[in-house]
């Protein structure tokens, strides 16, 4: 069971942070909780080493006394409900250890943006570069994913489901490691680690975000890089790129370790745009059996320099779809809503019916469904 304060107070959260209670409240950090009962709105009050929070009622009944562990910090802390008897799951401890190392593509894309534009690449030893050039191979064109089966090919190499075809008879792995985002990464990374022995890559932030798909689908704008990582300095570049490289395996992992406990897969595509790169991300869901057959939701989101950050949910069931679109510009609804009529023909064409296709100016607001095993809590 997951405890998450994710609605916490700011003045109440940010005192507490920079008193003693912030002392206590360390990744790892054991503390001891208690329930302290419902108060009037129907919210079941803990009390958690020095702080007292609100949560959704368990449920499960909670024992009178018990104790979490804190999975991550920030705006929105992750608490683990343990006991004491009972050693902590590998898959925990994985997704525990990972959390507050990974991060998302976007610094790793616009380093390599960078490398590939230095001539001083060239003096990289033989053995580095193949594998940076294996990376860049991984990165999909829009022309791939805008087709069925390179949009398919593309989530089956995003690294998500590499150790599952790994162990597929008659593998190739030699052109699996060189498709395969994972695969690449994890070249990279070794090869990394030998080139600069001496820099161990460390945590990205002290703020560590919840799981992928706790979060939902969110669009995410290229990384600027640092200007003092804009001159001729390879080495520098290196250095960045060395812990990036972790920082996105640890991301992969992240993903591959809640593939495992639902029928959802949160699956993150780097693409190759104009003058940068920009990432694709990809929320697959099936829900269960109905008379008509399968249901399945995919969400994605998008944020493209010429359009700004896209989102969008489609629907399926059965033969029926439903697609809704959001967009924070005016004008790239406008450019969307003028295709609204080539996709209906086209999905006519297929055998589909649809019904619902909308765009929406702004943004959508985070939902819950992704959150379903988590207690909300307020302080």
């Amino acid at each position: 069971m997951i405890i998450q304060p994710t609605s916490l107070a700011a003045l109440a959260w940010a005192g507490a942070a920079s008193g003693s209670a912030a002392e206590s409240w360390r990744i790892g950090t054991v503390l001891s909780a208690r329930p302290l009962g419902i108060n009037p709105d129907g919210m079941m009050v803990l009390q958690i080493g020095a702080l007292a929070v609100e949560t959704e009622a368990p449920k499960g009944q909670l024992p009178s006394q018990f104790q979490v562990r804190v999975l991550t910090l920030g705006a929105q802390p992750m608490l683990e409900v343990i006991s004491a008897q009972t050693p902590e799951p590998a898959m925990q401890q994985a997704m525990r250890e990972r959390l507050p190392q990974q991060n998302g593509y976007a610094p790793l894309l616009a380093t390599l943006d960078a490398l590939s534009q230095r001539p001083a690449l060239r003096q990289l030893p033989a053995y580095l570069r193949p594998a940076l050039a294996m990376l860049e191979h991984g990165v999909r064109t829009p022309a791939e994913i805008t087709r069925g089966e390179g949009l398919e090919e593309a989530i089956k190499r995003s690294g998500l489901f590499l150790e599952s075809q790994l162990a597929e008879p008659h593998l190739d792995m030699a052109g699996l490691s060189q498709e395969d985002w994972k695969g690449a990464l994890l070249r990279l990374a070794s090869l990394l680690d030998d080139y600069l022995p001496a820099r161990r890559p460390a945590a990205t932030s002290n703020e560590t975000p919840p799981p992928l798909q706790q979060r939902g689908v969110q669009a995410q704008p290229r990384a600027p890089l640092p200007l003092s990582l804009l001159d001729d300095d390879v080495d520098a570049l290196l250095g960045r790129l060395h812990g990036e490289v972790h920082a996105a395996l640890a991301r992969v992992e992240v993903a591959q370790l809640e593939a495992t406990t639902t029928s959802a897969w949160m699956i993150e595509i780097p693409l190759q745009g104009e003058d940068g790169h920009d990432i694709l991300q990809i929320h697959l869901q099936q829900q269960g059996d109905t008379d008509s057959g399968s249901s399945w939701t995919l969400g994605f989101a998008i944020d493209l320099p010429s359009l700004g950050p896209i989102q969008g949910e489609l629907q399926l069931r059965a033969l029926r779809l439903s697609v809704r679109l959001w967009a924070e510009r005016a004008d790239t609804v406008q450019r969307l809503e003028q295709q609204f009529g080539t996709l209906r023909q086209t999905l006519s064409a297929s055998g589909l019916t649809l019904d619902q296709l909308t765009c929406q100016q702004g943004m959508p607001q985070l939902s819950g469904q992704h959150s379903a095993i988590l207690l909300r809590t307020t302080a």
